[in-house]
């Protein structure tokens, strides 16, 4: 161990530990969770350190040898070394000071050592005084949480499209596959499995265009408000030059806010993108519900879909396979509605210059992002490729249907059409052959009026 000091007095720290004693205090203040910051958020943060320190290499502020020491320092973290070094519970004190520390200290310690000084001495590269120049927890977290989110925000809408593409696939080889319709989950009119499943590739990408419509927000940032957004202790145009380095480093169009003050107090924006989540969350939930209803059986269900075998679906009944990727997909749905609850209400509990629930707020953000962006691929990827279409249950289905019966308004009426209907309900019989017994129409134009309802819309 080593011995280090702050303002409270003197804490023990690894000996190897490249962070310092704000860390360790707060390591051991908040043992809750066990998990450790999201690697995409350590990312930003150290980029918003980066930029932080090319925006203050001028005349008076950072010299040459200091920043490229940090900027050495954080290329290193940010090529994938010492990430095990990012060790504050997400679950922490209010608004992420401890994080933000964790951050500059070993940054600070990794410059210190390649300049030849030593870890936990801090000079000549201080944590406050250097590598958090001109910034605050208060404006680099909220950067920071936008910046993760902008980083995970392709991977989502990758794994959105790719499900997407699936059904309209599936969609386009089964364009003219007629099968029975439900609503209230009873027989309804003809319709195509091709139009099925296109309706739920068409919501997909419309969920998608809502979360890539919160980008724009996003980019527009804090960093330079420091304390209670007044810039307080900054350089000379230190927010416009700090989001122009982080515009180079993400390539996303990082700005600095209008208003610097109102970024740190609000996180409507983050908000906005959790909302998009959110309703793509309940898409899914019940697209995930009529796949496993399309696909329940095998011989008691309606089973005019089959999903591949992943797994045994018992411990107990042989050879039972069940729907188990879907199910999976609900639960984490589930999961991140409940991820979308808990940011409202943190989202409203800011209060006067900041919200001080960021770092629970960030971490709920990044869990509903990649939760459902792996469940998605990984339904995708092993339901959904792969997945079977039974067309003689669908036409059996078809064939069986009270709905068809609709078929029949603009040729005999709407009474006369639900008179078939009760004749079928009560004894059993098609449709198609009540029509042919009471001569209304012949079955071969019965079946083609079926497949031009279905695929068209339009009755003769």
């Amino acid at each position: 161990m080593r011995t280090e000091k702050d303002s409270l007095g003197e804490f023990p720290v690894a000996k190897d530990a490249w962070y310092g004693i704000q860390t360790a205090r707060a390591v051991d203040n908040f043992p809750i969770s066990g998990r450790r910051p999201d690697p995409d958020f350590v990312h930003a943060h150290v980029r918003i350190k980066r930029a932080a320190a090319e925006a203050n290499r001028q005349p008076n502020w950072l010299g040459d040898d200091l920043a490229d020491a940090i900027v050495a320092a954080c290329d290193r973290i940010l090529a994938g070394e010492f990430l095990d070094q990012f060790v504050v519970d997400r679950f922490q004190a209010g608004a992420g000071t401890s994080h933000n520390m964790n951050s500059n200290e070993v940054i600070a310690n990794l410059a210190n050592v390649a300049l030849g000084g030593e870890r936990g001495a801090y000079a000549p590269v201080h944590p406050n005084d250097h590598v958090n120049m001109g910034q605050s927890t208060n404006d680099t977290i909220p950067t920071a949480i936008r910046l993760a989110a902008l980083a995970k925000l392709p991977r989502i809408l990758d794994a959105t499209e790719r499900m997407a593409q699936a059904f309209a696939d599936i969609a386009a080889e089964h364009q003219d596959t007629v099968k029975s319709g439900r609503t209230h989950l009873q027989d309804a009119v003809p319709t195509t499995l091709g139009r099925e499943f296109n309706a739920y590739a068409w919501t997909l990408r419309r969920q998608a265009d809502r979360i890539t419509n919160c980008r724009d927000a996003l980019c527009e940032i804090g960093l330079g408000g420091s304390a209670a957004g007044t810039g307080l202790n900054t350089s000379p145009d230190y927010a416009n030059r700090a989001a122009d380095e982080l515009a180079k480093l993400t390539g996303e169009d990082i700005r600095a806010a209008e208003d610097l003050a109102a970024q740190m107090q609000s996180m409507a924006d983050v908000q906005q993108l959790a909302g998009a989540i959110h309703h793509l969350a309940i898409e899914l939930t019940r697209i995930s519900n009529d796949l496993r209803l399309l696909a329940s059986g095998p011989r008691t269900g309606i089973g005019e879909i089959q999903l591949p075998a992943v797994q045994p679906g018992s411990s107990i009944m042989p050879g039972k396979v069940n729907p188990v990727m879907f199910e999976m997909l609900n639960q984490v749905c589930y999961q991140v509605i409940g991820q979308h609850a808990a940011i409202s209400a943190m989202t409203a509990a800011g209060q006067l210059e900041l919200n001080v629930m960021m770092p629970a707020l960030g971490s709920a953000l990044f869990d509903m992002m990649d939760w459902l962006t792996n469940a998605m691929n990984a339904a995708t990827e092993k339901n959904l490729r792969g997945l079977i279409i039974h067309k003689d249950r669908c036409a059996e289905f078809l064939h069986a249907s009270v709905g068809l019966a609709t078929l029949l308004n603009t040729e005999i009426g709407y009474m006369a059409a639900a008179e078939v209907a009760k004749e079928s309900e009560k004894s059993g019989k098609p449709v198609r052959e009540i029509v042919a017994e009471r001569s209304l129409m012949d079955p071969e134009r019965f079946d083609a009026l079926v497949l031009r309802a279905a695929r068209d819309g339009v009755v003769d």
